[in-house]
């Protein structure tokens, strides 16, 4: 009898979150409705509580050929969200006792220019480097490129460009400034301490011992994506695949794909500090001091940020979040760290404003309203 009651009350709990018992479902879901469609590009989105999914949903289609349905398994091009797993990457590597934050670049990288000698691990984690921006640096090139004309530029070619450079924006550690060189370089970083490529270091130490089995560094040519989604732009006579751009290729500011699925692995394994102990996760979670230019979020309001996370407060509610904006792609993590909940939202359309939505979806589960700070 005792074990019919206690299945009966796994039943109805499942049940309840099914259809949202709390009445939030259906609200969550509308907040999403205008991307309800069978033949245009969507979203995936997953809201967490303490580990337990209690909404998940997918809308639109992974690309316009196939059109499969987007659903938790889909593997989006995280974009900036990639920056957590780089940091975590260097992190490990400090664990391990064969890097320090307060390193140089060029005690890593010796045929580094003068200027190299000024920044540190530390510098490039929390955006206080200088470096030039990669980007500005680069050989423009024409607009509506053909995909088999594509020139991209690797990991390795913006180092490049870099060591070609004399000086930095600013004396590094003296301000803010959102650094993809840095990532870039700190993905290098970490493939040159670890003797394995970038991508072969991040599987080893994060992916595959959290069983984030499709999630990946991509490789055009060396590997690939499962249950892909493509990036997508609205044109004038409707939607236009547009996955990939002169940058696509770097790894250690964008490169890493995954779904709902493996990201609540890896939000789990930051709950529970599976992969490093809270007293070494502390540092990424220390807000850098620069009062002469401090951190700015997207629309430029005042931020914090520490090693891969924004860490400014939504609401009064403590938070470590990050956007990620590329060709074709909007992402979004939020993590509500004292109120245990989570919220992920991944975009194949760049006309989605993924963190707006996610904040929408914020207000609605912390049980606040508005979208003030």
């Amino acid at each position: 009898m005792q074990s019919i009651v206690v299945a009966i009350t796994v039943l109805l709990t499942c049940l309840s979150t099914a259809v949202g018992v709390d009445g939030r479902t259906s609200a969550a879901d509308a907040i999403f409705g205008d991307l309800k469609s069978d033949h245009t590009p969507g979203a995936a989105v997953l809201v967490l509580r303490s580990g337990h999914a209690v909404f998940e949903r997918g809308y639109g289609v992974t690309d316009l050929h196939t059109r499969h349905a987007i659903d938790a398994e889909t593997n989006f091009r995280l974009a900036s969200l990639t920056k957590q797993f780089t940091a975590m990457a260097i992190m490990l590597l400090v664990h391990d006792g064969k890097l320090n934050y307060d390193e140089h670049l060029t005690d890593i990288f010796s045929d580094f220019p003068e200027y190299g000698k000024a920044i540190t691990i530390r510098n490039l984690l929390n955006h206080t480097s200088g470096l030039q921006d990669y980007e500005d640096l680069m050989t423009p090139q024409a607009e509506n490129t053909q995909p088999e004309k594509l020139v991209q530029i690797h990991d390795s070619g913006v180092l490049d460009l870099l060591k070609q450079q004399r000086n930095t924006k600013f004396p590094p550690g003296t301000e803010w400034a959102y650094s993809n060189s840095g990532y870039v370089v700190l993905g290098l970083v970490a493939q040159r301490i670890s003797g394995e490529s970038f991508g072969q270091f991040l599987h080893e130490r994060i992916f595959a011992p959290l069983h984030m089995d499709q999630t990946l560094a991509y490789e055009a040519g060396k590997n690939a994506v499962a249950h892909r989604a493509y990036g997508h732009t609205r044109m004038s006579g409707g939607w236009q695949e547009a996955d990939q751009s002169p940058t696509s290729a770097t790894l250690g500011d964008g490169g890493v794909y995954s779904s709902l699925a493996d990201l609540a692995k890896w939000d789990e394994a930051l709950r529970t500090h599976r992969l490093l102990p809270e007293s070494e996760m502390a540092p990424a979670l220390t807000a850098v001091n620069v009062p002469s230019h401090p951190p700015e979020e997207p629309d430029g309001k005042s931020a914090a940020y520490g090693f891969g996370w924004f860490l400014n407060p939504y609401n009064g509610h403590a938070r470590m979040w990050h956007y990620g904006e590329t060709i074709g792609f909007r992402t979004s993590v939020q993590r509500f760290v004292d109120d245990g909940l989570t919220i992920i939202v991944l975009s194949n359309r760049a006309d989605l404003d993924a963190r707006s939505r996610a904040l929408q979806l914020a207000d609605l589960f912390l049980g606040g309203g508005g979208a003030g700070r």
